[in-house]
Formats: C-alpha cells, structure tokens, sequence
C-alpha cells in the first residue's frame, strides 16, 4: 500500500531535484549508486554502535535516491532494462545492511540473541520476498498479489522505530526503546504472511497456466 500511494507522492515532490541533478550533469546511474553507498555506510556505522537515531537520519536522506534516480531516468528518457535491473539489486543490498546492522547491535552491546536472530530473519525474509514475485515473473506468471508488508513497509516501521528509539540518547525515557524490537517482530512475521501469500499465488498461478496450456495442446492435436 505505501509503495502504490507514497512512491507517488514523493515523485511529485521530487520531480524539481531530479530536473535539478539532470541539468548539473548527474546520471540516474551515480544517484542509484551514491544512494545505496549512503544507506550502506549510514547503517553499518551507526547501527552497530547503537547510534539509532542518527543512523535513521543518514539511511533517510539518502534512500529517497530510490525515487530520484528512476524520475530522473523518466525525465531524461534513458529508462532502461539495465537501470531498473541496478536499482533492484541495490535496493536488495541496502536492506540487507539495514537489518545487517541491526542484527550486528543485538549481537554485540545489544546482548540479545533472539532480537539478532529476529533482524536477521528480517534480512533473509525480505530477500526471498522480492525474489518470488521476480522469479514468478520471470517464469511468464504476473504474481498478482502485493502482500501484507512489502519493501516500503518494512523500511518504514523498522527505520520510524529506530529512529524513536534512539531519541534516548537526548534524554528521552529509555521505555522508548521498546518501539524496535516490536517493529523487527511486526516486519518478520508481516515478511512471512507476504512470503507465504505470494508463493501461494505463484502455485496457483502456475497450476492454472499449465492447464491452459495442456488444453492448448490437447486442442491443436
């Protein structure tokens, strides 16, 4: 739901800045890549130390890179396969090192082996999310189903609850920090319902292309 309503919304709202990299020379391919350096580096240096908030802040500022290099190619009219196939696999490693820190945090001064467990599975869950409906799609299948919680809602409940939860360091009760574990168990188990709607779909999918094409088949002998 946020990825159809919100990715609308700040395309609007950044439109102008993408004009604006386009006259200064900027490709959508630098954006892509500068883009994922900054969530990267913003989350595998603050996360792990435990610098919450402004992890949230760094991984925030340069994630929008997701919305601006696609309207910048759409402006320039340099849409393409490789394009689209760059961003997809970027977005891939900027959520891996978003839960890649997290899980890193619990790991160490954290001291919480089921929340490191929780993040990674968080990790893992969200990869093998984007793969099924990209593998369904690419096996003929339109995977017509979004699922419970998709990228744009795992990225903002665990970055809106980082975020909040490092409000401690500026003297915020500590009871604040609460808000990340819930959100890293509301994205696995919301991560497992969309993975299990979109396999069923795919199975589904699959049994009635194949029946088609076996009456097809069978009409033409």
């Amino acid at each position: 739901m946020l990825n159809k309503y919100a990715r609308a919304f700040f395309t609007r709202v950044l439109t102008p800045f993408a004009a604006f990299l386009l006259r200064r020379g900027v490709s959508p391919d630098a954006v892509t890549l500068i883009g994922t350096a900054g969530v990267v580096a913003g989350a595998l240096v603050f996360f792990p130390r435990g610098e919450f908030f402004w992890g949230t802040i760094t991984i925030t500022l340069f994630v929008f890179s997701d919305l601006v290099d696609g309207n910048m190619a759409r402006q320039a009219g340099v849409s393409s396969r490789w394009g689209a196939f760059l961003d997809s696999t970027l977005d891939r490693v900027a959520d891996a090192a978003i839960f890649g820190g997290l899980a890193l945090w619990y790991a160490g001064n954290g001291n919480d082996n089921v929340l490191c467990a929780v993040a990674i599975f968080c990790l893992a869950s969200g990869q093998v999310v984007s793969y099924t409906k990209a593998r369904g799609e690419s096996i003929g299948l339109p995977v017509a189903v979004n699922g419970l919680i998709e990228r744009a809602e795992r990225l903002v409940i665990s970055l809106v609850a980082a975020g909040l939860s490092g409000l401690q360091t500026f003297g915020v009760p500590s009871w604040i920090g609460v808000l990340l574990p819930i959100a890293l168990w509301i994205v696995a188990v919301g991560s497992l319902v969309t993975l299990i709607q979109r396999v069923v779909t795919v199975r589904r999918e699959a049994a009635e292309a194949d029946a088609a094409a076996a009456v097809a088949e069978g009409g033409a002998a």
